[in-house]
């Protein structure tokens, strides 16, 4: 009985950061934004962001602006919705003219905000960040 129990947490683990199924295959591209970090991947007009540290987050509101944020810094381009939870959020895109841009592989970097989270009608707005790349050795 006791196996069985650590095949269930092993199996759970396993799943954490585990892409949506039209996001298998991309490389994520590690983004922290304002104490949250996120691995960030980009599929033609659509992105996914899944929240990989350890933080208190009851409900998707405090994550929605961050993950936002993040996709954002990671594509190049506009979200302009976005659905999901507290650990998995996936947007769709705008990216002007065509497909979004090529993206960076592997590189890592860390925001943060610099001016504040603005609350418009039912939308996130305002949150301007600071990113810089983390340099690999």
């Amino acid at each position: 009985m006791k196996l069985i129990g650590h095949f269930l947490v092993a199996s759970a683990l396993v799943g954490c950061n585990t892409p949506l199924l039209g996001f298998h295959g991309v490389a994520p591209v590690t983004i922290s934004v304002d104490g949250s970090t996120f691995d960030v991947r980009v599929e033609n007009l659509r992105a996914q962001a899944i929240r990989t540290n350890m933080q208190y987050a009851p409900r998707m509101g405090p994550i929605a602006g961050l993950a936002k944020a993040a996709i954002e810094q990671v594509s190049g381009c506009k979200v302009v919705q976005v659905v999901g939870d507290q650990a998995l959020v996936t947007a769709a895109l705008n990216c002007g003219k065509g497909l979004p841009p090529p993206k960076p592989i592997g590189q890592d970097y860390e925001c943060y905000s610099v001016g504040g989270l603005g609350v418009a009608g039912n939308s996130l707005n305002g949150l301007i960040l600071d990113c810089t790349p983390i340099l690999r050795l």
